[in-house]
């Protein structure tokens, strides 16, 4: 695929990757955007590069497919950072790569804010078990806590972040907040009334003071369920100040000009427009945008032929195809009635030349196909089970495609993918034009899916690929 099948409109700025990563300024990298387009791939492909150019990154993952393990070549990614084998030191960089477990970091909250005792209890206490595993928004905002961690320990120069495949990208931003206003919601503050009074005046008070409320809560939650959160809440009671405090920090964190948010999306309506509302709430909270990655952009080595040159074209050969189809079968026709009258005794006395004759073209088939019997010179040879052969016309050979319908089943894919190709164009034309301020970059499609370290170089070039600089790089073997 050349760069005149990809290169954006010169309204549209370019947005330059390699001069993203390799800035020292540049502290954190948010790859976000909607499911399925490639944010995982794209997250490693820029921590692959970043390396391999000098810097010292991380790549942490919130996808449970794994991938991103498999095409490091590590055989398995956890809470921790692993450094990943087979990337290219020469510029002093390397990289290391993780997987968010949200159970276990929730976990080191805990037992970092609270001591042994009440650190057990709340591990032990059923309703943070659930709260830990599968809370609404718990996902993004231990993914948040782990950046933060992450960024506190000023271990690597460069955090590259693969966000948590949500219905919405807009999830990651509210998490955070969404959390920190339950657990210091009313709710909770009403359940911590209790435990702030303490022992048996405690439970009188919530008894006489809030009986109605508890009653219809123990309904709702059952009597357990709410001893429970009780207890949670009891023991969580100096942490709850913690959560929002962090939050808020990450929050700023993310605004902070060291950080840059990639939106990344595929050449499709629908994650086009949530890749465009994703760009005006990161505006609104003031946030950095670095730029769009286009992603799986399809093109064509033969883009000057529009598809519906293509279609005519092969609307043509299928008819020739069609009339080649009649003389062939006419000629058929001609062979079997030739034969059927050899087969009677009228084959002429003089010998006639295979080359011209139909009938002498027909009975050099027969030969050709082993049904005349040389020893004997006669027709009528015997198969195994003593009964003459049919002619060859009750068997035929399977009828092939002639060159002029494989030339019309070419033309129709190739208007297919021109046709594609005209839509995703479109469909990105409606976005630059929607944000003609954003910077675009876009990563033409590989034949295969990226299963190792080769294909994120591939997938890495084609995102620093400038679109003035002709042909895209070679795939990498």
């Amino acid at each position: 695929m050349t760069a005149d099948d990809s290169t954006l409109d010169a309204s549209a700025p370019w947005l330059e990757v390699d001069a993203l990563i390799d800035d020292p300024r540049t502290r954190i990298v948010v790859c976000c955007g909607s499911g399925g387009v490639g944010k995982t791939t794209t997250a490693a492909a820029l921590g692959v590069r970043a390396a391999e150019r000098g810097r010292k990154a991380v790549v942490l993952t919130i996808d449970p497919a794994r991938r991103l393990a498999q095409s490091m070549g590590i055989s398995e990614l956890d809470n921790v950072p692993r450094q990943v084998k087979g990337v290219d030191d020469a510029a002093g960089g390397e990289l290391h790569a993780m997987m968010l477990d949200m159970k276990r970091t929730f976990d080191e909250i805990v037992e970092g804010h609270a001591d042994a005792e009440r650190a057990r209890a709340i591990l032990e206490n059923p309703f943070y078990q659930s709260l830990s595993a599968g809370f609404a928004g718990t996902q993004e905002y231990m993914a948040m806590e782990k950046l933060g961690q992450l960024r506190a320990r000023d271990e690597w120069d460069l955090i590259i972040v693969d966000t948590p495949p949500s219905r919405s990208a807009l999830d990651f931003l509210d998490a955070p907040k969404r959390l920190g206003s339950f657990l210091d919601g009313k709710f909770i503050r009403v359940l911590m009334a209790p435990a702030k009074v303490g022992g048996r005046a405690g439970m009188k008070f919530l008894n006489v003071g809030m009986s109605m409320m508890t009653g219809t809560l123990s309904k709702l939650m059952g009597g357990q369920l709410l001893r429970d959160v009780q207890t949670f809440v009891a023991a969580m009671d100096t942490m709850f100040g913690g959560f929002r405090t962090r939050a808020d920090a990450t929050y700023r964190l993310l605004q902070a000009p060291g950080t840059a948010f990639l939106v990344v999306a595929a050449p499709e309506r629908d994650a086009l427009r949530e890749a465009a509302y994703f760009v005006e709430r990161l505006a609104a909270e003031q946030m950095p945008l670095a730029g769009l990655v286009l992603n799986r952009v399809h093109g064509s080595g033969a883009s000057r032929l529009s598809a519906e040159r293509a279609l005519a074209a092969a609307e043509t050969l299928t008819d020739q195809a069609a009339e080649e189809a009649e003389t062939a079968a006419e000629e058929r026709a001609a062979a079997q009635e030739a034969e059927a009258g050899a087969e009677a005794g009228t084959t002429p006395d003089t010998d006639p030349d295979p080359a011209t004759d139909p009938v002498a073209e027909a009975a050099e088939n027969l030969e050709r196909n082993g049904i005349v019997d040389h020893d004997g010179g006669k027709n009528g040879s015997r198969t195994a089970d003593g009964h003459s052969p049919t002619a060859p016309a009750a068997h035929p050979a399977p009828p092939t495609a002639s060159a002029a319908q494989l030339a019309a089943g070419l033309l129709r894919l190739h208007a297919e993918r021109m046709q594609v190709l005209a839509r995703e164009r479109r469909t990105r034309d409606r976005f630059t034009a929607l944000h003609p301020e954003v910077p675009v970059t876009e990563v033409a499609a590989l034949p295969g899916d990226v299963h190792d370290l080769a294909g994120l170089r591939a997938i890495g070039a084609r995102l620093a690929l400038d679109p003035t600089d002709g042909d895209i790089p070679p795939e990498q073997p």
